[in-house]
């Protein structure tokens, strides 16, 4: 399924400790929607690994115990702001976006997932893996640079570009997870 394009600017800022704080926030916000079906919100992306440039957007991962959880929510994610798009290119997630209202800046990446699903713990593992491994995580903000300088304008070029990066890390990261938590 190809992604829509989004003609938004990639715009990198230096590590924020206010990302954890507005996670946790909208984490809150999130949950009362979602109710008993819900077993963890995650935070996770570039916001969730002290010391690298990232967007300002927060990746949150919402862990349910079944995809219904999810789609009965839909139109209450919807009352809070968020902008339902279904799987939106990947089977089994059920993905939102919030933008601040009074900007119209992108603030939240919504990527819900039953537990258990591989993309999730994919996400979950390079989130960990940089958090313990502090050059890998600063060789990832180069080629965020890198895909930035390439794609400033096209956050959907910019984010396809780091793809290949990002996948060299996932074996190594997912073996570093599993050892963690078996």
């Amino acid at each position: 399924m190809a992604l829509s394009r989004e003609a938004r600017r990639v715009e990198l800022r230096p590590h924020s400790a206010e990302w954890g704080e507005q996670a946790a926030v909208e984490a809150a916000r999130v949950a009362g929607v979602l109710g008993d079906g819900l077993i963890a919100i995650h935070h996770v992306g570039s916001t969730a690994v002290p010391g690298i440039l990232a967007k300002p957007i927060l990746d949150l991962l919402p862990e349910v115990r079944t995809l219904a959880v999810l789609d009965r929510a839909a139109p209450r994610l919807e009352a809070l702001g968020y902008e339902w798009r279904g799987e939106f290119g990947i089977a089994g997630r059920r993905y939102c976006t919030w933008d601040d209202p009074a900007t119209g800046a992108r603030r939240v990446h919504l990527h819900g997932f039953a537990a258990g699903h591989p993309e999730a713990e994919r996400m979950l593992a390079f989130r960990d893996y940089l958090r313990a491994h502090p050059e890998v995580a600063r060789a990832y903000e180069a080629e965020k640079i890198r895909c930035r300088a390439l794609h400033a304008d096209d956050t959907t070029a910019y984010a396809e570009a780091k793809t290949e990066w990002i996948r060299t890390y996932d074996a190594v990261a997912l073996a570093f997870r599993r050892a963690r938590h078996p």
